[in-house]
């Protein structure tokens, strides 16, 4: 992941996250308070029904109760009278008015003339209340309320009902009214999906506004950034030019060996074989033509050495032979048997590390030695090479004279070639000298490439 996903990530993640959080507990407080305030509506708009029940028997028994307190009229004439008021009674589309005995005996019935006169004791609704029994018991309790279920008309489709109901004490009877519920429950539905859908607006308001803020924050975090990331473009192809230009270079002076020198010492090596043939033609003596056969053996020598030297400097050899540690040693024998300085040297390095680290170290270890002997008049050198978790730290100390100018620390072709070097496999390079303190030279080489 690079820089400026890192950065945008750090930036909106806390964001998506906090946001979430408060989002879902405000989605659930809302919920909680719905559900809270559907309780409440549904609370009142039954107690609403309750006391509209309340008032449709108060008046149904206004109008029987001259009847009932006549006491001219016998009861045979009396019950009938009372009867055909309540079966003419009714009020809105569906409310009618019922009325039994005490023992269970239906005796007003306006929507179901059938049951008059039939024992409905025993009745139960589908959920298996016993709904005569529970009104009997609300009357002969001075009036009250029972809930249960019936036929509503004209379709006669069994719904919720609440039932009211009083005691005619005079004859022992149970008369009341009902009000279907299926309209509370509509009601109830219409404001709950209301209520819900009026969540559902304000969470993905929310969410509008929290992927505008994400936006809005990923575009300020590329504003920001654009300009690093320019200098950063500018700074890799320059580098690449770089490279190009030390491969062109490169394969300039291999082409340069190959010419003045491995041609010419074969040129020449193929001049002495000819002149050797044209002597035995000529029939000179054996020791004068194994003279110039030996002339051409030491140019083939000539030019063995000098592949070899190629070679070398293309990849030294002993490491893939023998690997880096002992192609250091190898290397930093070689200085020390030339110079007469002394190498302190530490090779800490437990896995086997990718090629391209190895010849950096490799070439770090040659230029710094190099530009030791050239220009430190050092007495004293630590060398190491230790592997971290993530890195292979290269680290050469001298105790020499060190560099005067600041200028000096980026000047130089040695010390250019060094620092792009380790940039080209993802690495930084640190350079410190002092003078008359010594120099520093510190690589940390990234195990695992960098994105």
């Amino acid at each position: 992941m690079g820089l400026k996903s890192k950065v945008i990530l750090l930036a909106v993640a806390p964001l998506i996250v906090a946001t979430a959080i408060i989002t879902y507990l405000g989605f659930q407080s809302a919920r909680d308070l719905a559900s809270q305030e559907l309780s409440i509506y549904e609370f009142n708009l039954v107690n609403a029904k309750k006391q509209a029940l309340k008032n449709h028997v108060n008046i149904a028994m206004s109008a029987i109760r001259p009847i009932l307190e006549n006491t001219e009229l016998d009861d045979a004439e009396a019950q009938d009278r009372v009867k055909k008021i309540l079966a003419g009674l009714s009020y809105e589309d569906d409310g009618y008015f019922f009325a039994y005995e005490m023992s269970g005996v239906n005796l007003v019935h306006p929507t179901q003339p059938d049951f008059v006169g039939k024992n409905l004791w025993d009745f139960q609704d589908r959920s298996g209340n016993f709904l005569i029994q529970g009104l009997i018991r609300a009357a002969q309790a001075g009036g009250g309320y029972h809930r249960y279920i019936w036929e509503k008309p004209p379709l006669m489709k069994q719904e919720d009902k609440l039932g009211y109901v009083l005691a005619i004490d005079r004859w022992d009877w149970m008369m009341g009214t009902g009000l279907y519920l299926d309209d509370v429950y509509a009601e109830l539905a219409k404001t709950k999906a209301t209520m819900n859908e009026n969540i559902q607006r304000s969470f993905f308001t929310v969410i509008e506004v929290v992927v505008v803020t994400v936006v809005l924050v990923i575009l300020l975090g590329l504003a920001i950034n654009l300009h690093e990331h320019k200098l950063a473009d500018s700074r890799l192809k320059e580098l690449a030019q770089r490279f190009m230009r030390l491969q062109v270079s490169e394969r300039r002076g291999f082409s340069r060996e190959l010419h003045d020198g491995i041609n010419q010492l074969l040129v020449s090596c193929k001049f002495r074989i000819e002149l050797a043939e044209n002597k035995l033609d000529r029939g000179y003596e054996q020791e004068v033509i194994h003279q110039e056969l030996e002339k051409a053996e030491d140019l083939i020598n000539q030019t063995i050495n000098e592949v070899r030297q190629i070679s070398h400097n293309l990849r030294p050899t002993l490491l893939d032979d023998l690997g880096l540690d002992t192609a250091l040693q190898a290397l930093i024998d070689q200085f020390m048997e030339r110079t007469g300085i002394q190498v302190v040297y530490r090779f800490d390095v437990a896995a086997k590390l990718p090629d391209e680290i190895e010849i950096t170290i490799y070439r770090l270890t040659q230029e710094s030695l190099t530009n030791i002997e050239k220009h430190a008049h050092a007495s004293n050198i630590s060398l190491q090479v230790l592997q971290s978790y993530r890195h292979v730290v290269f680290e050469c100390l001298d105790d020499g004279k060190g560099i005067s100018k600041k200028s000096g620390l980026s000047s130089g072709i040695g010390l250019i070639n060094m620092r792009e070097r380790i940039e080209l496999i993802g690495g930084d390079f640190i350079l410190e000298s002092q003078r008359d303190k010594g120099t520093t030279v510190r690589a940390l080489l990234p195990l695992e490439q960098r994105l």
